[in-house]
């Protein structure tokens, strides 16, 4: 075998994303782009906000004397300070440069993370429905996931199940609001009560459990809702990020993790992370990048855009009788599937050039995910076979 055991099994129980946009491209080959609707993959379909051109102009005119070379591994200062700064504000709470890293994406944050603080076989919690690489960058360094379910009806956190799941084993859990697949965002007083527990168990078990709150679309909310900052709820917290949504970035793989200045140990942490980002092989986050999103921090992409598509999809959907649960924020639906088996559903759907992705992609089965990040033509368009499905369906 060509491959490792470990990952030729891996590969085979890859990203279902991946999979139905594979074969998006096969129906668009077949019936032409215009005809096939696509709303697999998370991948904004706006551009940049014109201050971020406006400043890569502007670096590529006036070019700094040494901007291309290796900087401290965290970071240029300067950069962290501007992060910092805007973390200060929201939380109250004294962060400075030293409190982040700028890392390749949020993706790659996660690791320096995981990899920083996970000894073998320790537990880190991940709420379903949740992102599936989660679990693959948990087994880089050696920890075992624990799954626990998010309220079946809300998806809002389920603070029973996850105190039950916490043992001498647990070192972190990962929680994401607003929530990737099902856009849900969780309200101040559940990361308080979750707090509580955190403190609670690390007392009843003399050992730090760490909450990672991955954030890449916090500047992506609707109805006026607004995403609590985790440092003012929860002591032992650690915010990672990146730029892929809320600047429309994704293949910069620009990003940084943040740790709360509260925190316990936070010093030895940082250094651990500061390591672990360079013998990972990520050695610093993108020079040019990081001197982009410097005066960047309080910029976004137009919400209202997508606020439109999510409103015309929910009214859409609901109306023909899919059940789903209104997003308050980022750019996913989730609704339950009409039929029990979801990879049977999503596969009816395609027959309607419809690609979708089912919630066993997401340790959701019985659910499908859509991404509405797509052109509102798109949208509009796929109006007409979403009746057809729901015709097929009985709906």
């Amino acid at each position: 075998m060509p491959v490792a055991i470990k990952i030729a099994g891996a590969i085979a129980k890859s990203s279902w994303i991946r999979k139905m946009f594979e074969e998006g491209e096969k129906l668009r080959q077949l019936h032409g782009a215009d005809k096939v609707f696509d709303f697999t993959l998370g991948n904004p379909d706006v551009e940049p906000p014109s201050a971020f051109n406006a400043a890569l102009k502007e670096l590529a005119l006036n070019p700094v004397p040494g901007m291309h070379r290796y900087m401290n591994n965290a970071g240029y200062t300067e950069t962290r300070q501007a992060v910092a700064n805007v973390l200060t504000e929201a939380s109250g709470l004294d962060v400075t440069a030293n409190h982040v890293v700028m890392t390749c994406g949020a993706g790659g944050a996660l690791n320096v993370i995981l990899k920083t603080i996970l000894n073998p076989g320790e537990e880190v919690i991940i709420l379903a429905p949740y992102f599936v690489e989660y679990k693959f960058y948990i087994d880089n360094h050696g920890g075992i996931p624990r799954e626990v379910w998010t309220d079946r009806t809300t998806f809002q956190l389920d603070l029973a199940a996850i105190e039950e799941a916490i043992n001498r084993k647990t070192r972190a859990i990962i929680i994401c609001s607003p929530n990737n697949p099902t856009g849900v965002v969780y309200p101040e007083t559940d990361l308080r009560r979750l707090g509580a527990i955190i403190d609670r168990k690390e007392k009843e078990f003399d050992k730090q459990i760490y909450v990672i709150s991955d954030e890449p679309y916090a500047r992506i909310t609707y109805d006026d809702n607004l995403i609590p900052n985790i440092f003012s709820c929860i002591e032992s917290s650690i915010i990672v990020t990146s730029h892929s949504k809320d600047l429309a970035l994704p293949g910069e793989r620009i990003g940084y993790l943040a740790a709360n200045p509260r925190m316990r140990n936070v010093g030895q942490f940082m250094e651990g992370t500061i390591f672990c980002n360079r013998v990972l092989g990520f050695v610093n986050a993108p020079a040019l990048m990081q001197r982009l999103v410097t005066g960047l921090q309080q910029e976004s992409v137009d919400i209202v855009l997508y606020q439109k598509k999510r409103d015309l999809f929910y009214n859409t959907l609901t109306g023909l009788g899919f059940s789903v649960v209104k997003p308050s924020g980022a750019f996913y639906l989730f609704p339950k599937s009409p039929l029990a088996d979801d990879i049977e559903f999503v596969k009816l759907a395609q027959q309607h050039l419809l690609l979708l992705v089912p919630g066993a992609g997401f340790g959701a089965p019985g659910y499908f995910r859509i991404a509405y990040c797509v052109d509102m033509g798109t949208i509009e368009r796929s109006i007409p076979a979403w009746k057809a499905l729901a015709l097929d369906l009985g709906l």
